[in-house]
């Protein structure tokens, strides 16, 4: 028997990363799959589904229904309104790469939700190549294998699987930040741009290049900075930067509404906030939300702000001095730090934030540092029971508030 374990081992390590790599994906999305048929089956009327849904029908569910949208109708060049006159949800919340790739590649099909699918899933491989890659020279090999099985296999896995843009922005960041730390600056040019329109969340990109800017100049005597090299991320900073709030602009003249961009943002946000929201605030939203979380949770508002600086003060640490996390390098804690900062200044923190949270994927990389076999296999089942909690509760059975995937 230990000569059998021994020989699948050496066979194992053989075997070329990529195939490896696939090996693993293919078990984890096998493991989604299987937990979809059941929650489909366990689907009741009262659900947004309905009773016993197809995997078809869950790889168009929820926002993927808006991409399907933008695919065949594209973006209104008149706000809806509500009965009380406020901008009603409308599809320029969402970018159009995803949704336009998807249809293209939908077409043998027939089928956007074919090439939703396709895309999605060959994304998610790849975006474990490009994970592995990234972290294989700081935490090693084998941490960073186990990091790809994490990732693949996490409380919000079923994203490598249905309509949403989540996946393919995962893919385009992990080789956006390699590029970066890699001084291979030229690759962001073309980056950057389909980043932008297919996600929200350039602009924490956008500062992350900043931040990496300052410490790269901090530290030119020991790491020599190159004029050309200056001039690469000052430019790639502008433009990120423009590129995050072209959208807004591009909205704003085809609507012919300066504040499209945002009114259509905070459409959402309204159906959480009593008396609706006069404007967008940067940090706000998280105000807004602590003190609503608490109120349902029938705990006084006023403890939601004190326990949210408390939030920020521990995540700040633990990005600064867990040596887990130190050893994944300062770049990949300047992009952990930016997008944090980013979604504390736009978001309204509900149930989809744990969602919005996989930009920090790389972040998987400090939970696989720790070489105990019991704490790898530990953290497996809890992702386990993550995603089976997310595909069941949340995405499968969702019919309120606070299911919202």
């Amino acid at each position: 028997m230990a000569q059998f374990a021994l020989t699948l081992t050496r066979r194992w390590a053989e075997t070329p990363l990529p195939l490896r790599i696939a090996l693993v994906y293919l078990a984890a999305r096998a493991v989604t799959t299987v937990m979809m048929i059941v929650a489909a089956t366990q689907s009741t009327a009262f659900s947004r589904f309905g009773v016993e849904p197809s995997l078809a029908d869950f790889v168009v569910g929820w926002d993927a229904q808006w991409y399907w949208l933008v695919a065949e109708e594209g973006y209104p060049t008149e706000l809806p309104r509500t009965d009380s006159g406020e901008v009603a949800e409308n599809q320029w919340a969402f970018m159009p790469v995803f949704a336009i790739a998807a249809k293209v590649i939908g077409l043998p099909f027939g089928s956007w939700g074919m090439g939703a699918f396709l895309l999605s899933f060959v994304a998610g491989y790849f975006a474990c190549l490009a994970l592995h890659r990234l972290l294989q020279d700081r935490v090693g090999r084998r941490a960073a294998m186990w990091a790809v099985v994490f990732f693949a296999s996490g409380p919000i896995a079923a994203m490598f699987q249905v309509g949403y843009a989540e996946t393919l922005f995962l893919l385009l960041l992990f080789l956006a930040l390699d590029a970066t730390i890699r001084r291979r600056y030229a690759w962001l040019y073309l980056l950057i741009p389909i980043m932008a329109f297919t996600r929200p969340g350039i602009l924490a990109f956008a500062l992350y290049l900043g931040l990496h800017g300052i410490l790269r100049w901090w530290h030119r005597r020991s790491d020599p900075l190159a004029g050309r090299e200056i001039v690469h991320i000052v430019a790639l900073g502008a433009l990120a930067t423009i590129a995050g709030f072209s959208w807004q602009v591009i909205a704003g003249v085809v609507t012919g509404d300066p504040g499209a961009y945002l009114a259509t943002e905070l459409a959402w946000r309204r159906l959480w906030i009593v008396g609706g929201v006069d404007g967008f605030v940067p940090f706000d939203g998280w105000i807004q939300a602590s003190q609503f979380w608490f109120a349902q949770w029938g705990l006084p508002t006023g403890w939601g702000p004190a326990v949210l600086a408390l939030l920020i003060v521990a995540v700040g640490a633990g990005l600064l001095y867990l040596p887990q996390v130190r050893a994944l390098g300062p770049d990949l804690r300047l992009w952990s730090a930016s997008y944090l900062l980013y979604l504390l200044a736009v978001f309204f923190p509900q149930s989809s934030t744990f969602r919005l949270l996989l930009p920090l994927s790389p972040l998987w990389g400090a939970v696989a540092v720790p070489r105990s076999r019991v704490w790898r296999i530990g953290v497996l089942v809890v992702c386990l029971l993550g995603q089976w909690t997310w595909i069941h509760h949340i995405y499968a059975l969702g019919n309120t508030f606070w299911q919202v995937p």
